[in-house]
């Protein structure tokens, strides 16, 4: 997520009450994001219930059980939960999963908590989505939902001992 800005005009509209994710303009679209950073975490699919083939991919959790680790990309900016280039980071981190309309349906990895997921399964925006606290996370952070404080970057640990930060916090759904 970038910096995105929650315009008093659109925090007015209440569009994310009448629209479909699908029929949100960009601007709409990227405030459905509520920052928390949890999209950044590094997720490992449990090896033995890897397919036979052994083909994982990087947005389908169906293929295995998915754990989340307190390790993020090494473009998270760790107090703000937002990406440091977030125009760039397909560039940057070419397995980096950007959200849109097309890969919705397969977004089953991502946290309980996120909104794009929320709003895919007819949930609506949690309490302390930034769009119903005039564009603040502060009452994210209070809650714990963001990553700040919690985390590590990913060019701080060796990857190959993952399984050391492994978290349960991420799957928690606060409502």
């Amino acid at each position: 997520m970038k910096g995105v800005l929650y315009s008093k005009a659109l925090i007015a509209s209440k569009y994310w009450e009448e629209l479909s994710l699908e029929n949100m303009n960009t601007a709409q679209w990227e405030a459905i994001c509520d920052g928390c950073g949890r999209c950044c975490l590094h997720k490992f699919v449990d090896s033995e219930s890897v397919p036979e083939d052994g083909e994982v991919t990087s947005i389908d959790s169906q293929q295995g059980e998915v754990f989340y680790t307190n390790i993020t990309c090494y473009q998270l900016n760790e107090k703000t939960c937002a990406c440091k280039s977030y125009e760039k980071r397909k560039e940057l981190v070419p397995d980096c999963v950007s959200l849109n309309k097309h890969n919705l349906k397969d977004i089953n990895f991502m946290p309980p908590s996120c909104s794009y997921r929320r709003m895919h399964k007819g949930e609506g925006l949690a309490s302390w989505h930034p769009l119903l606290n005039k564009g603040k996370k502060t009452k994210m952070h209070e809650l714990g939902i963001t990553v700040r404080n919690k985390v590590i970057s990913e060019d701080k640990v060796n990857l190959d001992d993952f399984e050391d930060y492994i978290v349960t916090w991420p799957l928690s759904e606060i409502d």
